[in-house]
């Protein structure tokens, strides 16, 4: 009987045996192809993050080594910046340096190119580079030298001795200090020397890129939790048997605030956040669920201009809408004098059960609200603007507007909406100089709010 068993299992047995075994490798080999794909990613991101490196000093080299009257050549020079320091914070994102203290280089590329681009898209012919811009330039140029050595460095040593990238990304990984690790030790001897550098001008419109919005670029003054309870009441429009409940956030920091739910013995909450200067709402949510569609879009269009005006947001008109399911938002711009001020936008969320508002964002609106904003005279008639639109394009509406330009400086423009190959735009062209300042294509859904 135990033969008759034996003889039956032993084969079965053997066929797992050899199956696991071939499983065994096939898993192996296809883990082994991965790993070699892998270092292989890593390898040529590394070598051409170097390369592009060695390019960037050359091409800001190449900049400042023509004539300083050579405005053609500096904005072909700076653009080529821009590109070969795109290609190299790209390569950056594929190493495996997460874990690894290189922002401070990351960041120092990311300026490169943001001061290039904004330096090398203005008309130079107008605006040839300034002493303060050749001087950026020179510092850039001999720091983008010092870091292209110290890479070539690395990259020497991981040719010379076969290193693996995957070596680095399992160190890191498991959070162990190799101090043999050239390839770790290379990359930390970079961002130190980076954050070494001192702190370059790089030009109002780079630097507002950077600046981060805070409680002390508000001019009102600080604002208790009685304040803001007071204040949250009001807005909500609730009565005496409401209750507020009010939640500091960010004490000690640069980004202080309040945070108030109102709740109503028969409604949902609301919640609404205050800066802690001068008490400003920047977000308002009322958290009630949404039924199913039955107002139309211009009917809460409609509602949401009336809440606005109620709220004490005069003047604010809707430039775009974007629906999706039972909600629509809103985006609204403040009018003075016949100009719409793109900079002092928000956006406001309506449901289409009712067409009632149901919250909005102002952050932009609180930090760029001026009560009076002064707009500057148009250099150029509306005639001369429309010269400049393609002979294709047709004009369904027109008017002025201020946006923020390539190098966020306000700007006047004559905006065209229209429609040229099938779809709609609105281009803004420059109430100066008659030149394109950007152009947006407008959603199906927005075709009719101008």
């Amino acid at each position: 009987m135990y033969k008759r068993i034996s003889a039956v299992l032993f084969p079965v047995v053997t066929i797992l045996l050899i199956g696991s075994l071939m499983w065994g490798n096939q898993v192996k080999g296809e883990r082994d192809a991965i790993a070699i794909n892998a270092e292989n990613q890593y390898q040529r991101a590394f070598h051409d993050l170097s390369f592009h490196m060695d390019r960037i000093h050359s091409e800001i080299g190449n900049t400042l080594a023509v004539n300083s009257a050579s405005q053609g050549m500096h904005r072909k020079g700076l653009m080529n910046v821009w590109r070969i320091t795109s290609e190299a914070q790209s390569e950056i994102s594929q190493l495996p340096l997460t874990m690894l203290p290189f922002s401070k280089t990351e960041e120092f590329l990311s300026r490169i190119a943001n001061f290039s681009y904004k330096t090398g898209v203005r008309d130079m012919t107008k605006e040839p580079l300034s002493e303060n811009e050749v001087k950026t330039l020179k510092t850039l140029y001999t720091n983008s030298g010092e870091i292209t050595k110290d890479l070539q460095k690395v990259q020497n040593s991981v040719i010379a001795n076969n290193l693996r990238w995957l070596d680095v990304d399992t160190a890191l990984s498991k959070q162990k200090e190799h101090a043999n690790n050239t390839i770790i030790d290379g990359f930390k001897s970079v961002n130190k020397k980076v954050e070494t550098y001192p702190e370059l001008d790089w030009g109002p419109s780079v630097s507002s890129m950077y600046q981060q919005r805070s409680v002390k670029m508000l001019s009102g003054m600080p604002v208790t939790e009685e304040d803001i309870t007071r204040k949250a009441l009001k807005f909500a429009d609730a009565g005496n048997n409401a209750s507020c409940q009010v939640t500091e956030n960010g004490k000690g920091t640069d980004w202080e605030s309040y945070t108030a739910k109102v709740q109503s013995p028969n409604g949902k909450p609301l919640s609404m956040d205050f800066t802690r200067n001068g008490g400003l709402l920047t977000s308002y949510t009322d958290e009630r669920e949404v039924g199913a569609k039955k107002v139309s879009v211009e009917d809460a269009m409609n509602k949401a201009d009336q809440f606005l005006a109620n709220k004490g947001y005069r003047n604010m008109k809707a430039v775009s809408a974007d629906p999706y399911d039972n909600l629509v938002n809103f985006t609204f711009v403040r009018e003075q004098d016949g100009v719409l001020i793109y900079p002092e936008k928000m956006t406001v969320r309506s449901a289409l059960d009712n067409g009632e508002v149901i919250g909005f964002q102002a952050s932009d609106f609180v930090y760029e609200h001026k009560d009076n904003r002064e707009i500057p005279e148009a250099k150029i008639d509306l005639a001369e603007a429309r010269k400049t639109l393609n002979t294709d394009f047709k004009e369904l509406y027109n008017r002025k507007a201020l946006i923020k330009n390539d190098r966020n400086e306000d700007t006047l423009c004559y905006e065209f909406g229209g429609r040229i190959n099938g779809s709609q735009y609105r281009l803004y062209i420059n109430a100066d100089t008659g030149l394109e300042e950007t152009v947006e294509v407008v959603k199906d859904a927005q075709a009719g709010i101008s």
